[in-house]
């Protein structure tokens, strides 16, 4: 054996993580004992060791290391085991669970997964994957000693159970090699076994709380395993069914309950799952919930009490105006489009996942948003609404997740609950998503993936039950590309998705929202029919919420009780385009809705220009060719809209129509208009 002096070890690893957790380990059970040093590949090796007793955590490790092995030196390779301090996680699968089993390389993955099943964890059925494995199962669950960053991203959870340990022979092995067994071998087993123990009385103490938890729930709870015996009964339920829990707990449920209906809905696997029976002359609410086919979870509540407590919520709800106002008939429109989105819509609330609704400012997304909630089993909880674009970073990350006591300088007294936690059990609406930073869109994936919050400045994980709907008017693709917004998150929001169409090509409905809105005036005002063929033939860039403002203004400054084409208000209220360039001339978006003015808006100018190009060359224009152009300078006109641009340039006097082969044709005036631009513009 050779002989080491000053008592010093080196622990060599490839990576950095590694490193760390073998050498805290070492350390408390060797450090008094035992100088130790450790490098990892990962952070560089500063020299070649000789005369040293090297630590290495595998065989796999010798080839990448063995240029910093010198002369007359000792390799121990280590024995490892599972990490004893993480393994509770593990403890409270269901049996039966299958979880993909995750590492670096085939021997580690094979060598651990023997490890647990030894250990007695056999209760997991573990599918082994690491690098380069083919024929991979999609397990939705992975168990990992730290490797996080080689997890497949199909994966939805991860158990990380830490870097595995070093197991007590090696540790006794290097003992051994400083002559340290005899004397210090019992005290530093004890070291050992006690970090163990120590786990061991935490889970005590935790099922202890578990079980004062259970019993101080205002609800009757029953478990039962999949063999029918009864595996918790509280001490609510004990009252409510007049029986002891040392009388259930391990009984077949049927020797307890002897309500037929209600044994055969708990014991039943149909979609319903929750009812109301009489229980000792007492109504009850009973829900009932499955666990992956290994156990029954019911809860017994008082119907009377709950129905109560339900409309005191609500009023709470209304009081602070968590409510969603809106419902699926507020939606007006008979087009097509909006007919098509709002089925959609209908179908997408009745389930739970999240929801990105894309769509232009004024298209309605918070109304969207509203008639989901109150469509979907949430819309007897909470309804609130944050618009990323009105709040600061800071204040965002206050409101949406609440802070701890003294979090920060000004920060109240005891802590402020966030709008997650006042949220949970209905729906949260995050809108303008687009305008979040980087830093905050990390926080928010991670309540999308882990269902928790932690409050600003806290350190206690907060579980919460909240859908998400969110909204944005961004293009979130092109921002992913420009490295402002995390595709991982992209996807996480679009789960589901809709995309409401924009006022410009819903024509048909333009009539039918001007007169909701006056009606919504209380006022006895008719709308002139001219007037409401300009507001279809104008493109409305900002969508319902501008044709809405127009109605308003012009129930404003009339003067009968009919709104005309003189109440119209002037160029300068109107919402304008983006700006375009097109290959023959600059275009900049004027609205006007005056027949006599001599100013048009760009999707007029540059049908206009268009069919001037096409008069000049001798050929014939029709709509489908204007459609087709527009989509070239990324206007997108549809041939319906293309038609009611052309009846509106009609009526205002800039082209005459003629029967045949003859087309359209400008006006003298739609001339004179385009040869002064063109000479502007030179």
């Amino acid at each position: 054996m050779t002989e080491f002096e000053n008592n010093h070890i080196v622990l060599i690893t490839v990576l950095k993580e590694t490193r760390k957790a073998l050498h805290q380990q070492l350390a408390e059970m060797l450090s008094d004992l035992i100088e130790i040093e450790s490098f990892s590949v990962e952070e560089s090796i500063p020299k070649v060791f000789h005369s040293t007793l090297i630590v290495l955590p595998n065989k796999f490790t010798i080839e990448t290391v063995k240029d910093y092995i010198g002369k007359n030196c000792e390799v121990i390779i280590a024995k490892r085991t599972l990490n004893y301090e993480n393994v509770d996680q593990l403890l409270f699968l269901p049996e039966g669970t299958q979880a993909l089993y995750v590492n670096d390389n085939p021997e580690t993955v094979y060598e651990s997964i023997e490890t647990m099943r030894q250990l007695g964890l056999n209760h997991i059925e573990y599918i082994p994957y690491y690098p380069g494995k083919t024929n991979i199962q999609m397990i939705k669950l992975a168990i990992t000693p730290g490797e996080l960053k080689i997890i497949p991203n199909f994966v939805e959870k991860v158990i990380n159970i830490g870097h595995r340990l070093i197991d007590i022979t090696t540790i006794m092995s290097i003992l051994e090699r400083f002559h340290l067994m005899e004397e210090y071998g019992n005290h530093v087993s004890e070291r050992y076994y006690r970090k163990i123990v120590d786990l061991t009385k935490n889970l005590a103490k935790a099922h202890r709380q578990l079980h004062q938890v259970i019993d101080s729930v205002g609800d009757g709870i029953l478990a039962i395993d999949n063999k029918g015996k009864i595996v918790v009964f509280n001490e609510f339920l004990e009252n409510m069914l007049k029986i002891e829990n040392k009388h259930a707990i391990g009984h077949p449920i049927h020797s307890i309950i002897d309500n037929i209906d209600l044994l055969t809905f708990i014991l039943s696997n149909s979609q319903q799952e929750s009812g109301i029976f009489v229980v000792n002359g007492l109504d009850v609410i009973v829900e009932r919930l499955h666990i992956n086919d290994q156990s029954i979870i019911v809860t017994f509540r008082n119907a009377l009490k709950t129905i109560g407590y339900e409309r005191k919520l609500r009023k709470e709800f209304v009081k602070k105006g968590y409510i969603a106002k809106y419902n699926f008939p507020d939606i007006v429109g008979i087009s097509s489009s909006i007919q098509e989105t709002k089925q959609i819509a209908k179908r997408l609330a009745k389930n739970d996942l999240t929801v990105l609704i894309e769509g232009e400012s004024g298209t309605g997304k918070e109304l969207f948003a509203s008639a989901i909630h109150n469509a979907s089993f949430r819309n007897s909880g909470p309804f609130l609404a944050v618009n990323f674009s009105a709040l600061s970073d800071d204040l965002v990350e206050s409101e949406l997740f609440g802070y701890a006591d003294g979090a920060f300088t000004g920060a109240k007294k005891g802590g402020k609950i966030g709008l997650f936690e006042q949220a949970n059990g209905g729906t949260i609406f995050l809108d303008e998503i687009g305008d979040i930073s980087l830093k905050l869109q990390a926080r928010l994936l991670r309540v999308l993936q882990e269902k928790e919050i932690m409050r600003v400045g806290g350190s206690q994980i907060i579980p919460i039950d909240v859908r998400i709907i969110a909204a944005t008017n961004k293009n979130l693709l092109k921002m992913i590309q420009e490295n402002v917004f995390r595709e991982d998150l992209y996807h996480r929001l679009k789960v589901l998705f809709i995309h409401l169409p924009e006022l410009r090509v819903r024509q048909n409905d333009v009539e039918l929202l001007a007169k909701h809105f006056v009606a919504l005036s209380d006022r006895k005002v008719k709308i002139e029919h001219e007037l409401i063929e300009e507001l279809q033939a104008y493109p409305w860039y900002g969508n319902v919420r501008e044709l809405k403002n127009t109605i308003d203004y012009m129930l404003a400054v009339r003067t009968g009780n009919q709104i005309t084409k003189n109440d119209l208000p002037n160029q300068h209220f109107f919402q304008k385009s983006p700006h375009r360039n097109t290959n023959s001339y600059t275009i900049k978006s004027i609205p006007s809705f005056y027949s006599g003015s001599t100013t048009l808006d760009e999707e007029s100018l540059f049908i206009l220009n268009l069919i001037m190009n096409y008069e000049e060359n001798g050929k014939i224009i029709g709509r489908r060719i204007i459609s087709e152009k527009s989509q070239e300078v990324e206007m997108n006109l549809s041939e319906a809209q293309v038609r009611h641009r052309l009846n509106s340039l009609k009526i205002r006097g800039y082209l005459q129509t003629n029967r045949g082969r003859a087309g359209i044709n400008l006006t003298s005036k739609a001339k004179e208009i385009l040869n002064t631009n063109r000479e502007r513009n030179l």
